[in-house]
C-alpha cells in the first residue's frame, strides 16, 4: 500500500467531542460492523468460486468480528508492519471498541488479505468487489441515464453546469440521474429540495467560465456515481472552469464500490460505447487523458485510516497547488471534517482550516457526520422524526473558498 507515516496532527485535543465508535447499540456505526460486514463477507463468499484457503480465512475474519479481538494481518502481508504501527492501540481488542473509520479500514484490508489479493498466486490483484461494480454499469438504468445526457446538450451552459453538479452530487442514489434544469438538486421523491446545505453559488464562483485552473476531484463510487463525476470532469475542462483536472481515486479495492483506475476505464468504455451525447463525452474524456488534462492519481493515503489533516506532505503540496479539491461522498467527508460526534452547527470552514487549499464537499448523507448547518435547518430535521442523516434521503454542498 505505501507508507504514510508523514502525517502528523492528531486532531486529538482538549474539549473535542469523541471520536464515533460501534460500541453504541443501535447506532449507525455498530450496524455497519455487526450487520452489514458480515453481510459482505457472504456476498463475497458467493461471488467468487474460491478455495478452501480463502473460504477458511473469510469464516475466521466473520467469527473474529462478532465473537473475537482485532488480529494482525498474516506474517506474508506486505504492508503488516504498517497496519501494525496504526493499529497499536486497537489490535488485540475488540472490533467494536475501536474507532469506526479506523475499523472499517481495517475490515476491508482484512477482506483482502482473506482472499488473496495481495499474495501470491492465481486470486492475486482479483478485486473481490468487480462483480458488484460491473452489475450496476451494465443495467438498463444506467442507459436511460446516459440517453438523458442527450436532453443536457440543448440547453445553454449554465443551465448544463448546474445539472451536472446535481448530478454528481445525488449520484449515489439508485433513483436519480441526470436531470435538466428543472430537476437540479431535488431528490427522487419530489420533496424539498433536500439539501441541509447549499454553497453551489460558492463553488461556481471560484470556477466561474475560463478559470482555467487546476481542479482536484476525490472520487467515491463507482459505477452510477463516477459516471456522472467524470461527465462534469468533462464539462468542467469543455467550458474553461478548469485547464486540468486531477481526478484521486483509490490504489487498491476499499468499501465495495470506491473507484480505482480500473473502474475509471470501465466507465469511460462504458460512456464511449454509448449512443449520442453521452459516447460524445466519452470521446472528449478519453481525449483529455491522452493530452494530460485529465490525470489520474492513486495516493496510497486514500486507503489510510485516517482524516485528512493526516494527510503526507507529498499529496498536502499537491492538493495545495490547485484551485479547488472537491470531494466526493461520505466517507470522504468523514476523513474532511473528522469522525466524530460533532454539534451539527460547528463551523465547516473552522473545521477544514487544515486543508491545503480551497476545498468542497459533495456528499449524500449515510453517516452520523455533518457540521455546518444553519441552527433552524438542524432544528426542523431533528424535529422530522427521520433518519435524515443516514439514510441517503439528504445531501449537502458545502464549501471553503
Amino acid at each position: 500500500m505505501g507508507d504514510t507515516r508523514a502525517a502528523s496532527g492528531t486532531g486529538q485535543g482538549p474539549g473535542l467531542p469523541p471520536v464515533i465508535t460501534c460500541r453504541e447499540p443501535g447506532s449507525f456505526a455498530r450496524g455497519v460492523m455487526a450487520e452489514r460486514h458480515p453481510a459482505l463477507i457472504e456476498q463475497v463468499r458467493e461471488a467468487f468460486p474460491y478455495g478452501p484457503q480463502q473460504l477458511r480465512a473469510l469464516d475466521a475474519l466473520l467469527h473474529e468480528i462478532a465473537h473475537g479481538v482485532v488480529e494482525p494481518l498474516g506474517h506474508g502481508s506486505p504492508d503488516r508492519d504498517l497496519w501494525l504501527e496504526w493499529g497499536r492501540e486497537h489490535i488485540g481488542r475488540p472490533w467494536f471498541d475501536a474507532p469506526f473509520l479506523w475499523a472499517e479500514s481495517y475490515f476491508y484490508r482484512r477482506l483482502l488479505d482473506a482472499v488473496g489479493y495481495f499474495g501470491e498466486g492465481p486470486w492475486q490483484g482479483i478485486d473481490p468487489f468487480a462483480p458488484f461494480k460491473r452489475a450496476e454499469l451494465s443495467g438498463d438504468t444506467v442507459e436511460e441515464e446516459l440517453r438523458a445526457l442527450d436532453d443536457l446538450a440543448v440547453v445553454t451552459a449554465a443551465e448544463r453546469a448546474s445539472a451536472l453538479l446535481d448530478a454528481s452530487l445525488w449520484g449515489n442514489r439508485a433513483d436519480l440521474g441526470f436531470r435538466g434544469p428543472a430537476g437540479a438538486g431535488e431528490p427522487a421523491s419530489g420533496t424539498a429540495s433536500g439539501l441541509v446545505a447549499d454553497d453551489r453559488a460558492v463553488l461556481w464562483g471560484i470556477l466561474p467560465p475560463g478559470a482555467r485552473g487546476t481542479v482536484a476531484v476525490i472520487a467515491d463510487n463507482t459505477g452510477r456515481e463516477l459516471i456522472p463525476d467524470l461527465v462534469l470532469v468533462d464539462h468542467l475542462l469543455l467550458h474553461g472552469h478548469a485547464d486540468r483536472v486531477v481526478l484521486h481515486v483509490k490504489p487498491g479495492p476499499y468499501f465495495v464500490s470506491d473507484a480505482m483506475t480500473a473502474d475509471v476505464v470501465d466507465c469511460v468504455r462504458r460512456l464511449g460505447q454509448a449512443p449520442g451525447e453521452a459516447g460524445v463525452i466519452g470521446g472528449r474524456i478519453r481525449e483529455a487523458m491522452g493530452a494530460g488534462r485529465l490525470d489520474l492519481r492513486a495516493h496510497a493515503f486514500f486507503c489510510a485510516p485516517f482524516p485528512y489533516e493526516r494527510m503526507p506532505d507529498d499529496l498536502r503540496a499537491e492538493l495545495g497547488s490547485g484551485s479547488l479539491t472537491i470531494l466526493k461522498g461520505d466517507l470522504n467527508y468523514r476523513r474532511l471534517v473528522g469522525d466524530r460526534l460533532w454539534p451539527g452547527t460547528t463551523s465547516f470552514a473552522d473545521l477544514t482550516a487544515y486543508f491545503p487549499g480551497p476545498v468542497a464537499a459533495l456528499r449524500t448523507l449515510k453517516s452520523d457526520v455533518v457540521v455546518g448547518l444553519d441552527p433552524g435547518v438542524l432544528e426542523g430535521l431533528e424535529r422530522s422524526g427521520r433518519a435524515w442523516r443516514t439514510s441517503g434521503t439528504h445531501a449537502l454542498v458545502q464549501v471553503r473558498p
